[in-house]
Order: structure tokens, then C-alpha cells, then sequence
């Protein structure tokens, strides 16, 4: 994700929804087995401690390059086409600042695969 999700302080909302694809192949990371789960961790840029881990949730649908979102069979089962949500906690976004935060999925054994990319949040103040 190249762009700041820029969000303001105390909010809950608005969701945010990803679309996990593998790197090599192109394909959708394939997040549907009863036994996979994902979570964001949220620190300050700069600091070591992780303020947030929130649980993510697994969504139908496979995100198309024109931006539209197939649900059609594999992808009408949740998570098969790499689609996920963060829903914001109540102390998630309650300091102002810069902040980063990462997506690790675990698999079944566990496996754990943490998404590459991070994830760039700037919070400001509300009036």
C-alpha cells in the first residue's frame, strides 16, 4: 500500500480493506481455511512497541483490476480471494502522530506469513 490512509483521532472508522495477493504469481493469498487468521499490529514510526494488535476479518470477493469485486464461485467463500478487513478498536486511533502497521497471517501449524509492505497511518487531531 504506496498511499497514507490518513484517519482522525478518536474515530472508529472507516474500515480498512485489503486485497492480499502473492508477489510471484500474481494470484490472491488464499485466506479461506477455517485455521487462518490475520492481525495488524500498529506502532509509531520510530518506536519498537506495538500500541494495537487488532484480529482481522475474512471478506468474499476477489478485487478486480478495474476496481469492481467478483463474488462468483471460488470467491463467494470468505477470504478465498485474498480480501480482508480491519475494523478500528476504540484506543486504536486515539493519539496523533505517525504510525505503520503491518498484516501477519497464520496458517495452520502454525505458519506465519507477514505481508511485506507496511502499512503508512497518519492521525491527526479532531477539532
Amino acid at each position: 500500500m504506496a498511499t497514507k490512509v490518513k484517519l482522525v483521532k478518536d474515530d472508529t472508522g472507516p474500515p480498512l480493506i485489503f486485497s492480499l495477493t502473492d508477489d510471484f504469481t500474481g494470484n490472491p493469498i488464499d485466506l479461506s481455511a477455517g485455521t487462518t487468521s490475520m492481525l495488524f499490529k500498529m506502532r509509531a514510526v520510530g518506536s519498537t512497541t506495538v500500541k494495537e494488535s487488532i484480529s482481522m476479518t475474512k471478506l468474499t470477493g476477489l478485487l478486480n483490476d478495474g476496481g469492481t469485486v467478483t463474488t462468483t464461485s471460488p470467491y463467494d467463500v470468505a477470504g478465498a480471494g485474498g480480501r480482508c478487513q480491519l475494523s478500528w478498536n476504540s484506543t486504536a486511533l486515539d493519539t496523533v502522530g505517525e504510525f505503520e502497521g503491518e498484516i501477519e497471517i497464520t496458517y495452520a501449524g502454525p505458519v506465519v506469513q507477514t505481508v511485506y509492505n507496511l502499512v503508512k497511518i497518519s492521525i491527526r487531531a479532531d477539532f
